[in-house]
């Protein structure tokens, strides 16, 4: 009988062993495969959705994701989501506000070593990754991504109240706070509040009236880095932005895509005081201060005060005496090229211009503003003092001088 069990246990544990070492061979088979799977980068996993490849399947599932939407991984302090467990760790680190990484350079701090790498760049002027159509190089891999849809004109990203459509997610976001209303970002020093952290760190910068952004060519400086690529094109005279309507070239994009709305005709922004209809928010903003009587923009030099920045800016050469643009006909010098252009129609005669209702025709834009005022019988220009009205900026400046006169005669 013990012989029996003996004999038993033994062939059991052969049983055993071959067991083992069939699962180790398997084991040995597989090892090599899945190491010569992601040699020769061979991506097994296919999604169903957009036929996209990968070499694991965890990452399949964390793509899958994006199809669905869904961001099981939530905050516990601010509850915004994420897709992955990663991004959550990540996010986590802006709500303890250490930043444990320093630039060596500038001793700016940062939350993740990615984005002290990402900022070293700005030091070392290192642009990797570049645009395959316009050699144009970028310093981030999403910035060029953002990019290459201005070739495509592609916008996947509709907004969900109005239709509008974006050529990214930011874009959108930015957007979106359009329709809530939110101003999450408030300035400690005046209290004013803003939709975008961007937004409140260049405000910030009109307190402490730092401009650390230094043209190399005349040292001017510049609040925003933005403003000092604009300036320097003035330098250069490159207007890169074409319009695919007109030819017309500018130097911003931002000053293209206004100048688009003027083909298109469309002026959805109203205003709520006089129903006038405009096409961007900027001009809209501008027309508000008519009745506000608003005059954010003042010289540094006299302290006059101006509604518009372009105002201003003009104003301005009249203190530097500047006059770079000169005329090839007469020699006589002008401080904006736009003075210059109304000027060469004196030579030309031409008048460009024209009244829609009596074919009266003007050289400038601005005389025809101030004829069409006499079609409708509109005075935007009032005065202050007796609120009498004007059509015209000259009448209501030659009114103000009788009440000047009139203080002038009375005795001390």
């Amino acid at each position: 009988m013990k012989q029996k069990v003996h004999l038993f246990l033994f062939l059991a544990g052969i049983t055993l062993c071959e067991q083992a070492a069939t699962k180790k061979m398997s084991i040995l088979q597989v090892e090599p495969q899945h190491t010569r799977s992601v040699q020769n980068n061979e991506r097994s996993h296919r999604c169903n959705v957009c036929e996209k490849t990968f070499c694991y399947s965890n990452v399949l599932k964390t793509h899958m994701l994006t199809h669905s939407k869904e961001k099981p991984h939530r905050c516990n302090v601010c509850e915004k989501t994420f897709r992955q467990q990663g991004h959550l760790i990540t996010h986590m680190v802006t709500h303890t506000k250490e930043k444990r990484h320093k630039c060596d350079v500038c001793d700016k701090r940062f939350s993740h070593g990615q984005g002290l790498k990402t900022h070293m760049q700005i030091h070392t002027e290192e642009k990797a990754y570049r645009c395959d159509v316009c050699d144009k190089k970028f310093v981030q891999k999403g910035n060029l991504k953002r990019h290459m849809v201005t070739h495509t004109k592609e916008k996947p990203h509709r907004c969900d109240v109005c239709e509008k459509r974006f050529a990214n997610s930011v874009g959108l976001k930015s957007h979106m706070l359009i329709h809530i209303n939110q101003k999450s970002y408030r300035c400690n020093v005046c209290e004013k509040r803003f939709r975008h952290s961007g937004s409140l760190k260049s405000h910030m910068l009109t307190h402490t009236k730092t401009k650390p952004h230094r043209c190399d060519v005349c040292d001017k400086t510049f609040r925003r880095r933005h403003h000092l690529t604009e300036h320097f094109l003035i330098h250069t005279k490159e207007k890169p932005h074409r319009c695919e309507i007109c030819e017309k070239t500018f130097k911003m994009i931002w000053d293209m895509k206004k100048h688009m709305m003027t083909h298109s005709k469309e002026k959805h922004l109203r205003c709520d005081i006089c129903e006038k209809r405009f096409c961007t928010r900027e001009t809209l903003n501008q027309h508000v201060m008519i009745h506000t009587r608003e005059k954010k923009f003042h010289c540094d030099v006299c302290m006059k005060r101006f509604r518009r920045n372009d105002t201003l800016n003009r104003h301005m050469l009249t203190h530097t005496k500047e006059k770079s643009h000169r005329c090839n006909v007469c020699d006589k010098r002008f401080a904006l090229k736009g003075y210059l252009k109304t000027h060469m129609l004196t030579h030309t005669k031409e008048k460009p211009f024209c009244c829609y209702i009596c074919g009266k025709r003007s050289r400038q834009k601005g005389h025809l503003k101030s004829h069409m005022l006499t079609h409708t019988n509109e005075k935007p220009h009032r005065c202050e003092i007796c609120e009498k009205a004007f059509s015209h900026r000259v009448s209501l400046k030659a009114h103000m001088r009788t009440h000047q006169k009139l203080r002038e005669s009375l005795p001390a």
